[in-house]
């Protein structure tokens, strides 16, 4: 047996001597008594002051105010019997994502694709309680969408800031991963750090979309997080969880979140208009190949490489073949960093923009505006359909072929979108015979074959032209 240094041995034995002396006079303390000042305080006070760090006074803070977010969908389905032939019944889907509280009055901000497609929102809260949800408005383009459920006087997330996040700080991802999977309401938390910012998503993400300007953290995001805060370790607001990227489908690290700046100019239109409105200034980048095999294009600017008629762009004396260079205080290395700096763009802002023109920079203002078809005057067809004139700035903005005129739907009901195969974006050329030049003149076409028979209709989506066959009943 290894024998103890002899001077350890000695202490040892000084020590037991001298609690032998404590113990034997009248002032000291008992053995019972020195074990008893060796004990941790476990109260449930002592252990939360021990425990409590940045973490979970953010969590603490912010968790209060983060909700479930339930869709139901329902679907017509058509099934073939081979006695009965077709047949056709509902079927209903749902889903599940996660939001916050922005206003005490039941106002809560999630992704837009938490939502899309359903026929039916609520919302429950922390402790179980379940509302009704209205939706009070939706941009896809930005993934948000505002909600608002009846009830008062609820716990608000604060909202801090997107800008001058530092790589590598807390980041604290707060959600329902899973839904009720888990068994209750409580939201769940993980955290890591901000990964970057400003990262240009092109690859397909949970989501579905184009992202630009994301924030990116390695908080794990799981399907149901989508709508949730990005929480600093201030217990502030920074991002909405939107995405991952993930060839599994799980977290690997790799989650992205909406900057909350951004959010609260969406969320603050979705409120007043029940519509973001679009800033727009009238220009067409080119956008680099997404398989990296232009490598150049991602630093070389933003390229012009169309300007709209007639738009702020025009009136600032921008070309095509200029550069882009720098919007206010954002570098702009190429068109994914513009595409960022326009979501961030509020309509009317005046914008001081610098360009590469021959060599040299020069520097322009431009004021920005509303899409073209914003401002148009639009004309209802049917009370199923909305439209306006192709004007030569849509056309251009628009990518619109059709050199004739036309009417750009702008809005089109669920149902006669299913029906018919028509969305936002698409151009009536033709009805039957009729070439179409204009809203008004394709609304009297529509409605003069009501109760007529079938109608042929001819439209241009992306370039070429389709048809769909309806019959309108009077």
């Amino acid at each position: 047996m290894r024998q103890l240094p002899r001077p350890l041995r000695l202490r040892r034995s000084i020590a037991v001597a001298m609690l032998a002396t404590l113990g034997c006079g009248g002032g000291g303390a008992t053995p019972s008594e020195a074990q008893a000042t060796q004990r941790v305080d476990t109260s449930p006070i002592a252990i939360a002051a021990q425990r409590r760090t940045a973490i979970t006074e953010a969590v603490a803070k912010v968790s209060p105010a983060v909700v479930t977010v339930q869709t139901e969908a329902v679907q017509r389905v058509t099934t073939y019997d081979f006695f009965f032939g077709p047949q056709s019944r509902d079927q209903t889907s749902s889903g599940i994502g996660s939001g916050f509280i922005i206003r005490s009055d039941g106002v809560i901000l999630t992704n837009a694709h938490v939502i899309a497609g359903a026929t039916k929102v609520s919302v429950a809260m922390r402790d179980g309680q379940t509302f009704d949800a209205k939706v009070l408005g939706r941009d896809e383009l930005n993934d948000l969408a505002v909600l608002q459920i009846d009830a008062k006087d609820l716990p608000v997330a604060t909202l801090g800031t997107s800008r001058g996040l530092l790589i590598g700080e807390w980041a604290i991802a707060i959600g329902n991963p899973y839904g009720f999977v888990l068994g209750n309401t409580e939201p769940s938390v993980t955290t890591g750090v901000i990964s970057a910012t400003g990262r240009n998503l092109t690859a397909r993400t949970e989501g579905g979309g184009l992202y630009v300007d994301m924030i990116q953290t390695d908080a794990s995001i799981n399907p149901g997080n989508s709508g949730g805060p990005l929480v600093n370790a201030m217990g502030e607001v920074v991002g909405v969880n939107s995405s991952i990227y993930s060839p599994s489908g799980g977290s690997i690290g790799l989650g992205f979140a909406i900057p909350i700046d951004r959010a609260r100019r969406v969320a603050d239109d979705l409120i007043a208009h029940g519509k973001a409105r679009q800033p727009w200034i009238g220009v067409r980048i080119d956008v680099p190949s997404t398989d990296g095999s232009d490598r150049e294009a991602l630093s070389r600017g933003a390229v012009v490489s169309q300007v709209t008629p007639e738009s702020p762009a025009a009136k600032a004396d921008i070309r095509r073949g200029d550069v882009l260079v720098r919007s206010r205080d954002r570098t702009l290395r190429n068109a994914y960093d513009w595409e960022a700096e326009q979501l961030d763009l509020r309509v009317g802002d005046d914008v001081p923009l610098t360009i590469r023109r021959g060599g040299r920079e020069i520097e322009v203002h431009v004021t920005v505006a509303d899409q073209p078809e914003v401002t148009a005057q639009r004309v209802a067809v049917l009370r199923d359909l909305e439209l306006v004139d192709v004007t030569a700035a849509i056309r251009t903005e628009r990518n619109i072929r059709n050199e004739g005129g036309g009417a750009l739907i702008v809005s089109v009901a669920q149902r006669v979108s299913e029906d018919l195969g028509v969305r936002n974006g698409d151009v009536i050329v033709q009805v039957m015979n009729t070439p179409i030049k204009n809203a008004r003149q394709a609304k009297q076409v529509l409605e003069s074959y009501a109760g007529r028979g079938r109608i042929r209709m001819f439209l241009e989506r992306g370039g070429r032209v389709f048809s769909t066959d309806f019959a309108i009943q009077q």
